[in-house]
Order: structure tokens, then C-alpha cells, then sequence
């Protein structure tokens, strides 16, 4: 029997080897090159699903999402939004209700994606619900990936300019681990909700260890 906690302490994530994606990334600059890529993702039966938004540090600016990450289990498409927007491929890839798209906070992502152009939001899971569904009360893909798999992955790029000419390769990875991410933790909720191989460590209002049962 595996452990997971409740409540994952921030602290101990410091002290976690960190975890990048390792597989391909493509940052897509324009509406050719998006429509090869949805393309390609449509092909798929599950893509992980992040956003990413310049940082505002004055009072009343606010700035439209800049970045769509989109991943496989291998490969990870940045589209930059800032020079394409929502082009229509893209509309097709957001409005599908075939693929299933695992995100994390997915109903402020939709929010700012629509706020660039309207559309239906196709077949979306909110991990954020999932994880609840065995005892985890944490909502940060931070907290929920180091409780499930025992790694770090680093936020240190998340206040970054993400409206700049060029992303770095640090940026680039960032964007991507993280909607990779989504898809290891949906695919391991999903294993762990059928094997019921692992015990909940209350942190909180008790102390008493609980076996997983539906």
C-alpha cells in the first residue's frame, strides 16, 4: 500500500528531485503552422491542457492569455496566442468533444481563453475535482504531482514575461511539464481509483490513517 496525503506541506517539496518534461516541444508562431498542429492533436485520445498569461505588477493592468500549452505523452505544442490568437483550428481543438482534455483550474484558463474569442468548451476534466474524488484537498498542480509521484516541479518561470519575442528554453519547459503533468495525474487517479492500492494520511482534522474505498 502507497501513501498519499491529504495535505502535501510545501516545505518538503524543496527537498524533491525536479521534474522536467523531457520530450518534444514545438511553439507554434502562426496559423499555419496551428492548424498542422491540431492536426496532429486531434489524432490523440488525451492531451494535457495549461495556459499562461503575462504577469501584471501594477494596479489595474491586465494583459490577455499569451500562451496555450498542449501535450502528449510525448510531444507538446506552445502556441503563442499574443502573435496568432484563437485561430479557427484552434476553436475546433477547444470546442471537441472527442478528446479528452485534462487541465488543472481549467474554468480560469476557459475564462481567458474566451475572453479572447468565444467559444463551447468541448470534453474538458478538472483535475482539481479528480484528486478530491481520493482525499486530496490540494488544488496546485505543484502540491497534487509531489504527493502522487514524490517530485518537484519548479514554479521559478510562472512571473515570467510571457509575451516576449522569444521564449527561453527555461520558459519553453516550463509551459510544457506543466500540461504534461495533468496527463500523468489524471492517468494516475484513474489507476489508483481502480487497484484501491493505497491509504490516505489525514493531515488535518484527524490523525487515524483511512483506506481508500468507494
Amino acid at each position: 500500500m502507497r501513501v498519499i496525503r491529504d495535505k502535501y506541506d510545501k516545505k518538503e517539496i524543496q527537498t524533491l528531485p525536479r521534474v522536467l518534461f523531457e520530450g518534444r516541444i514545438i511553439v507554434v508562431f502562426t496559423e499555419k503552422e496551428a492548424d498542422k498542429a491540431v492536426e496532429y492533436l486531434m489524432k490523440q485520445d488525451l492531451l494535457g491542457f495549461d495556459t499562461e498569461t503575462r504577469p501584471a505588477f501594477k494596479k489595474g493592468q491586465m494583459f490577455q492569455v499569451a500562451l496555450l500549452q498542449v501535450a502528449t505523452h510525448d510531444t507538446c505544442f506552445l502556441f503563442r496566442l499574443n502573435r496568432i490568437g484563437l485561430t479557427d483550428s484552434i476553436i475546433r481543438l477547444l470546442e471537441d468533444r472527442t478528446i479528452t482534455k485534462v487541465g488543472l483550474s481549467l474554468q480560469d484558463d476557459l475564462r481567458g481563453l474566451h475572453a479572447r474569442r468565444p467559444f463551447e468548451a468541448g470534453d474538458f476534466v478538472e483535475l482539481q475535482k479528480e484528486v478530491k474524488d481520493i482525499g486530496i484537498e490540494d488544488n496546485s498542480l505543484q502540491k497534487i504531482y509531489a504527493n502522487l509521484f514524490g517530485g518537484k516541479i519548479a514554479k521559478n518561470q510562472q512571473l515570467s514575461n510571457w509575451e516576449a519575442d522569444i521564449l527561453t528554453e527555461a520558459q519553453q519547459r516550463y509551459a510544457a511539464t506543466d500540461a504534461w503533468a495533468c496527463i500523468q495525474i489524471h492517468l494516475e487517479v484513474a489507476k489508483m481509483k481502480r487497484d484501491h492500492n493505497f491509504i490516505l494520511e489525514k493531515t488535518a482534522a484527524t490523525t487515524n490513517n483511512e483506506t481508500y474505498s468507494q
